[in-house]
């Protein structure tokens, strides 16, 4: 598993359709980038690279749902080439032909394996309403292009901090688990390494309890015929 509820996921092929989605394996922050226009796909993918990142680079928002496994129509041919693809952070633009930047952040925030991944959504137009439409909607940051490397490094830096405490807090909770399931054991083996309770002696049996009630009492002395008698004569 990912951190925060993502699907931690392994490439089984380099490219869909010709596009390059190799990655290094000694890069911390895996990044996701989706964007139509070639020029600002490879601008972006450059700028993550210096930022020590591994990049999977996309040119639409369907081909961004096929590879996280999300796209229906893929899903049901069975042909998508990929199982269980590692995400950390999508970067994506906001138009696209197909599918928005706006509608693949609704898939992902829909979906509960990858709604935790942060969505960083570019634009080359700075227009309010749209920024707010997308904040709202859960992205995680709005970025007017062109895209700086500054830009890029905050939220790589953002993203690697939020990887460290996710899994510092997944850590601790195991840790947790572990307390709670010793001390459960010891109850048990307390309980099992309990002698026997015992009845008091001072209650009676019910065999005890049935003769004494059914067995013919003894005669007392001042019914008994002989002083009866002895009381006659006096008199």
């Amino acid at each position: 598993m990912a951190r925060n509820g993502g699907v931690a996921w392994m490439r089984t092929t380099d490219k869909i359709d010709g596009y390059d989605l190799s990655t290094s394996d000694t890069e911390e922050v895996h990044v996701l980038a989706v964007d139509d226009s070639l020029v600002d796909r490879k601008v972006i993918e450059r700028l993550l690279r210096i930022s020590s990142c591994k990049v999977t680079a996309v040119d639409s928002g369907r081909r961004a749902l096929q590879y996280l496994g999300l796209d229906e129509e893929i899903q049901k041919k069975e042909t998508n080439g990929f199982d269980g693809l590692k995400v950390d952070l999508i970067i994506t633009d906001y138009c696209m032909p197909g599918m928005t930047g706006y509608e693949l952040l609704k898939k992902v925030k829909e979906s509960s394996a990858f709604r935790e991944i942060p969505v960083v959504i570019m634009s080359s137009e700075n227009v309010i309403a749209r920024i707010d439409r997308c904040l709202e909607e859960g992205a995680e940051d709005f970025i007017v292009k062109p895209v700086k490397l500054s830009d890029v490094k905050r939220i790589i830096d953002y993203t690697t901090t939020e990887l460290r405490e996710g899994e510092q807090r997944e850590g601790a909770r195991a840790k947790r688990r572990g307390i709670n399931k010793r001390k459960q054991r010891e109850g048990d083996d307390d309980l099992s390494s309990s002698p026997p309770s015992t009845l008091s002696s001072s209650t009676s049996s019910p065999s005890s309890s049935i003769q004494s009630a059914t067995a013919p009492s003894s005669p007392s002395t001042l019914d008994s015929p002989t002083r009866r008698l002895k009381m006659t004569s006096s008199e």
